[in-house]
């Protein structure tokens, strides 16, 4: 084959990959990025005028039977179809990626779109912030039983502000110093209740491990890292040290609490001793966004994370791409998990030369056994079967953001496509 074959069959190679995310954000767009989540059974509101909303264990059991269901019961339930904060977050943070993106800004309408689309979502973003007692912050649109905890609707959480903070921080650094007025003095509001309303367990001097509401005092690793990632992030652009340093110790905590073979529980209980791909991939990312921010900090943290990378790459993903659910289970194949470790991989294509052939290898082999034909991202592959529900946080907000950063990264998407 010459070189003009291979550059044709690269050429028709990136048109697919772009052809997936322009479908795939125009679903979303046409139904204003409002839509259904795997755990929002308690907006149902037949289960809303029962008693058993006040009963904790059956606000979980109807949560996990909605969540585990082969089919969509939220119309049944009338469960209404609604934004969710973290989403539109996530929404916001592929149109940043699509603006800097090379092809976006060479192109004048794609890259006008772009600006378009990511300031009318961080608008959004900015008005679901809830005011909290030091700062602001953002919550989900449902009540959230957990095995752990309940936090009511709207109650100010950790992850879906970090989210934010992420967006804040890349619209305050992308749009200059518009951004860094509009957008940087409500990422650092955020930081404020980070530090002074959520709990803290296990402080000593040199670690401590975030909560992850004002509600509750779980130690869940990957969302007190994602509190040390918003911390690092604000710190480096506001340049306040003593933001850096309480992202630092927070950052300690995980990574001394790593297991001997690289990998991470998902919290400090012994009922959280599982490990997932998607919230592996979230350590990973925050623990090098935590490096970047604090680089006085990277030959202390650096080497946790080469070992965390490795154990993941060897061990969530089979050999097609397939994103295994835990090492030892391959199912369910979960949309998340895909968007996920595009965002991961492509944030961590420098530590190897792998990780940018794997993102490749995900995205295809997400297109081809996840992607409806309507232009959206079922939820799971399963063993036997496939649920089809088109989660609007959890499958389109992961997929579409994990596709914009592979097509940023890549330049031109080649290869992705194979």
């Amino acid at each position: 084959m010459n070189q003009e074959q291979r550059t044709t069959d690269d050429g028709r190679r990136t048109a697919s990959l772009e052809q997936v995310y322009d479908s795939l954000a125009a679903w979303c767009r046409a139904r204003g990025y409002a839509g259904h989540d795997p755990f929002d059974a308690l907006n149902s509101r037949i289960f809303q005028s029962t008693p058993l909303r006040r009963w904790r264990a059956a606000r979980l059991v109807w949560t996990q039977a909605f969540k585990r269901s082969p089919v969509s019961l939220r119309a049944l339930a009338r469960v209404p179809a609604e934004r969710n904060p973290k989403g539109t977050a996530l929404f916001a943070l592929a149109a940043l990626s699509r603006l800097r993106s090379p092809r976006g800004t060479a192109d004048g309408s794609r890259a006008r779109g772009a600006e378009g689309e990511a300031r009318e979502l961080l608008n959004e973003l900015v008005a679901a912030r809830i005011e909290t007692r030091h700062g602001v912050a953002w919550g989900y649109n449902f009540d959230w039983q957990s095995r752990a905890f309940f936090a009511p609707k709207g109650t100010p959480t950790v992850v879906p502000t970090a989210f934010a903070v992420r967006a804040l921080v890349e619209a305050s650094r992308g749009f200059g110093g518009e951004g860094a007025g509009k957008y940087l003095p409500l990422a650092r509001a955020a930081c404020e209740f980070v530090l002074r309303e959520l709990n803290r367990g296990d402080e000593t001097g040199e670690e401590l491990c975030f909560s992850y509401t004002p509600l509750d005092r779980t130690r869940v690793f990957n969302a007190s890292l994602l509190a040390a990632e918003a911390l690092a992030s604000v710190g480096a652009l506001a340049n306040e040290d003593v933001l850096k340093e309480a992202a630092a110790r927070a950052a300690r905590y995980v990574v001394r609490r790593q297991r001997a073979d690289g990998s991470w529980a998902y919290g400090a209980e012994s009922f959280q001793s599982w490990s997932d791909n998607f919230h592996t991939a979230f350590v990973l990312t925050s623990l090098a966004r935590v490096i970047g921010a604090c680089g006085d900090r990277r030959g202390e943290f650096a080497p946790a994370l080469r070992r965390g990378f490795d154990f993941w790459r060897a061990n969530f993903f089979r050999a097609d791409g397939f994103p295994k659910f835990t090492p030892a289970r391959d199912h369910p194949a979960d949309a998340h998990s895909a968007g996920a470790a595009l965002v991961a991989l492509c944030e961590l294509k420098d530590l190897s030369p792998e990780a940018l052939p794997l993102a490749a290898k995900v995205a295809a082999w997400s297109v081809e056994h996840l992607r409806d034909p309507r232009g959206f991202f079922r939820y799971q592959r399963r063993k036997f079967f496939t649920v089809r529900t088109p989660y609007m946080r959890w499958s389109q907000g992961w997929m579409l953001y994990g596709l914009a950063r592979l097509l940023e990264t890549t330049k031109s998407g080649r290869r992705t496509m194979k």
